[in-house]
Formats: structure tokens, sequence, C-alpha cells
């Protein structure tokens, strides 16, 4: 795991050849519901940070404010030392180096996986059609898929569309990726593909912030597991820690439910 870094919340030295994200008392709150209440975390380079909690506890609603899909309620997130929450951020451009994986599959129903996996390098990062073809081929062959290149999402299984969603993401040459519960709405028989595919990215080196309900995978894979609850970071440390020690109560009742 890497070396753990300590941000200023006073601002801003952090030490960034190591911290990637770094979250500083984000709040979130859609009307009257508060859904973040203070949450500060730091994402070291290379570090695969699993996030836990039970339903409502602010895990989507956190990774879709480091997307910017969210605009926080108050709090600021640095991504690679800029604050991205300031105004007159490039959201395209840091969205271009934040892959995001979601619970649904978002691929283009008419456009085979290959083609589905070339239109962002296309329109966003303006690479040929043959450098996105090529690059296309490469990612799906690396999530399993180089017999389905020409296939369409309706010919794939549940499994298969969410390792095509992966490629795409890769394919943009993400810095960090970040996944939302990417195997909850998958029959049980296709999960395991899917985290294997997790699993060797995690193994080359990607930074990843993994909310999941997989809790296998979480101790196996994660460098460090957080555990949310109410809006706040209620405890985090090592997967031993967490899962074997844990300190809270709330976090001793949440995996008491689950094992």
């Amino acid at each position: 795991m890497a070396k753990k870094t300590t941000a200023s919340k006073a601002n801003t030295h952090i030490d960034y050849d190591n911290v990637v994200v770094s979250i500083q008392d984000l709040h979130k709150s859609f009307g009257e519901l508060d859904v973040l209440k203070g949450v500060s975390l730091d994402i070291h380079k290379g570090e695969v940070v699993a996030i836990l909690g039970p339903s409502g506890s602010g895990k989507s609603t956190m990774l879709r404010c480091i997307n910017l899909l969210e605009e926080p309620t108050a709090g600021k997130i640095y991504f690679e030392g800029a604050e991205i929450t300031a105004p007159k951020t490039d959201v395209n451009a840091v969205r271009a180096k934040l892959g995001m994986v979601f619970q649904s599959f978002n691929l283009f129903p008419h456009m085979s996986a290959k083609k589905n996996v070339m239109l962002g390098q296309v329109k966003v990062l303006k690479r040929s059609k043959e450098e996105a073809e090529r690059i296309a081929v490469e990612q799906l062959t690396k999530v399993g898929l180089a017999d389905r290149v020409d296939y369409r999402p309706s010919q794939l299984s549940g499994g298969q569309q969410q390792r095509v969603a992966i490629a795409r993401a890769l394919a943009m040459d993400p810095h960090v990726m970040l996944f939302d519960e990417a195997t909850s709405a998958l029959d049980p028989e296709l999960v395991r593909d899917v985290l294997n595919v997790m699993r060797d990215l995690a193994h080359s080196g990607m930074t990843m912030i993994v909310v999941t309900h997989e809790m296998g995978f979480a101790r196996d894979v994660a460098d460090r597991v957080v555990f949310m609850d109410g809006g706040v970071i209620v405890e985090q440390g090592t997967p031993e820690e967490v899962f074997d020690h844990p300190q809270n109560d709330r976090t001793k009742d949440f995996l008491g439910h689950i094992s």
C-alpha cells in the first residue's frame, strides 16, 4: 500500500507525487436531504480503495462528485494537483482522465462492442479511426472479448456488456478508475468474469476507487477499505483491520449482517 500522506485542509500542500485524488470536507445535499456530511479522503497513486456501506450511505454520490457528475454543496476535490471543484474547470478534460464504470452498461445498442469502445476515443481524444480501432480491439482482448468485438450489446450477456464498458473506459487512458457497484446488475454467475477483469486491472497498478458489495473482492484486492454510513466515513483501514478487527459498532453490525 502506498505510504499515507496527510493533506492540509486549510489548503493545498498535498504530496501530489503520491496523492492522486484528495477529497476535503465534502458535503452534498439534495434539497433537505444531506447525503454527504463532511467526507475527507486521500487516494494514493496505484492504490485500490474499496468503499463499503449500506444503501444511502453516500458511496455512489461521492464517486459522482469525483467525476463531476454531481456538484458538491461544499468542500473541495483535488485531482492530480488541481482543484476540480473550482469554477471554470474543464469538466471534459477531467473526465477523460477519470474512467467510470456504472451499474448500468450505458452502451449504444446500435453499435458493435468495438464501435462503442472507439467512440469516445474519436470524439474526445481526437484519435484517428484507425488508431481508435486498434486500441478498441486491444482493450476488448484484454477483457476477454477478442471473439466478440463485432457483436452488438443485444448479442452479449450482461457480464460481457459490463466488460465492454470497462474496455471503453480503459481505452481513454484514464489515470484513475471509478467503479460504482459494477457487478450489482449482473446475475451471480456473470459476476466472476467482471471481478476477474477488475482484479487484473488492480494488479497492473491502476489507481482504483471501487464502490462494491463484493466483500471477497474487497478483502482480497483492496489496499484499503473505507466503510461509510450516514454520509460520513465511519472507519477505514487495511482489509484485515476492517474485516477482522473492526473498531466501530456500526461497522461490526454491517459486517455481521453480510457474513
